[in-house]
């Protein structure tokens, strides 16, 4: 479903892409609305239920860099699309540690094209 750096990552439990405009926007003297539309960009919402902690750690170093490189199945093409990207907070959360071994759980965060 989602590539990053060409390396096919966990399909996530949950996916949602978000389509934003970058705009500047002012009003003319006789109050009309002008808007400038900069860009559309992608910001890609994912999550995962449970991960391993190979996989997990696997996925936290593919979004380490500053930027890379993402494919993804855009809504608005219907098609996959490329661009780059970079990622926000990452969290996760711990669902038990037994016999050494830790298990994750609710794993999250965005990634927003460049």
């Amino acid at each position: 479903m989602i590539k990053i750096d060409g390396i096919k990552i966990p399909t996530p439990s949950d996916y949602m892409v978000g389509i934003m405009d970058l705009s500047k926007a002012e009003r003319n003297a006789r109050g009309t609305l002008i808007i400038e539309r900069i860009a559309t960009k992608r910001k890609i919402e994912l999550s995962w239920n449970y991960l391993d902690k190979e996989d997990l750690s696997r996925l936290l170093k593919l979004v380490s860099p500053v930027f890379f490189k993402v494919e993804y199945i855009d809504p608005q093409e219907n098609a996959w699309k490329s661009g780059t990207f970079y990622v926000g907070d990452r969290h996760v959360g711990a669902l038990d540690y037994r016999n050494g071994n830790i298990r994750y759980k609710d794993i999250k965060f965005n990634i927003i094209e460049r």
